[in-house]
């Protein structure tokens, strides 16, 4: 039967992805469309299916790897009428017809003629490039090594770059580099040819020769090796030193990583080969200097938050350790981060929604005639978005310099939604450029994706504001933390008949309680005053969104 590697499919705009759930075991058949594993970035999981049916041979990676667009995770043996339809399209190659007995064994001859190596003399071997995931080229951007270099097993030859990511093509033997047959700049792909190191041959390969050359039948050209890139294993802290100024050893995406994160290279300990900077180097310094900020800070006295101690609580009862889902972790850094940050402010109205309430209902058949259900939520969208037209400074980000402010044109909102898996923030576009229906439906569709663990990280990004319900759970109030860099955000609670003064008698009306809080660097009590005013005036009179 045919074999085929599965890989990872499109991420949405994901650089890499951790694998928090292999789905199925070696020797499991699974059918198309079936999950084959859970990825998780920070944002979103999302599940991988199988684009074929067959049965799982091996499975390349394990909990906790991180893969990225293109990367091989599944060998699967296909069906036999995948297998079969595949072999059919060979037959009709004549490319790839089994050559006949005569040239195999003249070849063999040949090969016997040619006058044994002396035991332990050094021969050459090709190096070709690994595989890299995918079938395309990627660029040489560094050459680690010269020639004439003596390296050893695991040493980095030179760095691919591809669209997505770099990768260090590592040695696969120790030895002498003879000849480089590429140069920075060049194109490769995987099975190219890209230099030759001379190394004494081990006595295995010496074997396995003599074994071919003593078989006179003849056999198709094996398949390419693919080899499999190891991590560089860390040095012993005693080799581990900092990069000399102006001399650091590291790859584009390093580089890209410390400059994200203001880190000079020159200060970070290198582990990898020959003095090489990764990126664990580059997050165990930061992770250092955090630490040495905070015990630091707190004992001088300084503005640094001191730690919540650590507490023994099985003294007082039974205890189980839950370990945290990586977007559980993701909104607890982000939420911490923008309160911190962020000056809050927050302000409070209600809401009449007796005549939307009304309306909405009365539209009811209609809605089960399109098969979808006509909740609140695209209302709110529609006058958020309204609202926001009528005063942009709720569309706007500070910028990073600290002299500007970012206008947007656009207005993306976001949606809050409470899943399984922890809290997540699909995006909806245009909101302004859309009506109920097309709302309802979109609304529907990624709350379903959301619960589903399917949204990909290119469905929350880009949000100029935040709508965050809690109507459904209940609560009269509450004070939402800002979604930042967004400056605000709507929190909704539970609506609740409310007897209201009318000028000549109190009435029953419905009251939806609207909580808005906003960066107050950005904006200011006048802006967010009228911003609530206006909504109110929307969600009360829906007449007022076509004026």
């Amino acid at each position: 039967m045919a074999t085929e590697i599965i890989n990872v499919p499109d991420l949405g705009g994901a650089d890499s992805v951790e694998v928090i759930e292999i789905a199925v075991s070696v020797g499991d058949k699974v059918d198309v469309e079936q999950s084959l594993l859970v990825l998780e970035s920070d944002k979103a999981t999302m599940d991988v299916p199988s684009p074929k049916a067959g049965v799982v041979r091996t499975i390349l990676v394990k909990e906790g790897d991180t893969v990225g667009e293109g990367s091989a995770i599944i060998e699967l043996e296909l069906e036999d009428g995948e297998a079969s339809e595949e072999s059919a399209q060979a037959s009709d190659d004549p490319s790839l017809e089994i050559p006949s007995v005569e040239p195999a064994a003249e070849e063999a001859s040949k090969q016997e003629s040619k006058p044994a190596a002396p035991a332990g003399e050094a021969k050459a071997q090709d190096v070709t490039v690994p595989d890299i995931g995918s079938d395309g080229k990627v660029d040489v951007i560094e050459l680690s090594v010269s020639v004439g270099d003596t390296i050893e097993e695991g040493d980095t030859l030179m760095v691919l770059e591809s669209d997505k990511a770099t990768m260090d093509v590592p040695a696969p033997f120790g030895g002498e580099v003879v000849e480089l047959k590429v140069k920075e700049g060049d194109k490769v792909a995987t099975g190219d040819l890209i230099a030759v190191v001379k190394g004494a041959a081990s006595a295995s390969v010496e074997e396995s020769a003599d074994e071919s050359s003593e078989e006179a039948a003849p056999q198709a050209a094996p398949a390419p090796v693919k080899q499999e890139v190891p991590k560089a294993e860390a040095k012993p802290a005693a080799a581990v030193t900092a990069a000399p100024s102006g001399s650091v050893h590291a790859g584009p995406a390093v580089r890209n990583l410390a400059r994200e994160l203001g880190v000079d290279l020159t200060k970070v300990a290198a582990t990898g080969p020959k003095g090489r900077i990764l990126k664990e180097d580059v997050n165990a310094y930061v992770k250092s200097a955090v630490q040495k900020a905070e015990t630091g800070g707190a004992s001088a006295g300084g503005a640094a938050i001191p730690q919540v101690p650590e507490i023994d609580f099985s003294q007082f009862g039974e205890i189980e350790l839950v370990k945290m889902s990586k977007i559980a972790k993701v909104t607890a850094a982000n939420m911490q981060r923008s309160w911190l940050n962020v000056p809050h402010v927050t302000q409070f109205d209600d809401a009449d929604i007796t005549e939307l309430e009304a309306f909405r209902k009365s539209m009811k058949a209609e809605a089960e005639k399109r098969g979808t259900k006509l909740t609140p939520v695209p209302f709110l969208l529609k006058a958020v978005a309204s609202a926001i037209e009528k005063n942009p400074a709720f569309n706007r980000s500070l910028h990073a310099d600290g002299e500007h402010i970012v206008q947007k044109k656009y207005i993306h909102i976001g949606m809050a939604v409470d899943t399984p898996r922890g809290l997540v923030v699909p995006v909806i576009r245009n909101v302004d450029k859309k009506g109920i229906w097309e709302l309802t439906e979109e609304v529907m569709e990624l709350a379903v994706k959301a619960r589903d663990g399917k949204l990909t990280p290119a469905e929350m990004q880009g949000g100029c504001f935040t709508i965050s319900s809690l109507g459904a759970i209940g609560g009269k109030g509450f004070t939402p933390i800002v979604n930042t860099p967004e400056v605000g955000i709507l929190g909704i609670s539970k609506a609740e008949i409310k007897p209201v003064w009318n000028g000549s008698e109190f009435v029953p009306r419905n009251m939806l309680p609207l909580c808005l809080s906003y960066d107050h660097r950005a904006i200011n009590g006048g802006d967010a005053g009228r911003f609530l005013t206006t909504l109110v005036d929307l969600i009360g009179d829906l007449r007022k969104l076509i004026l």
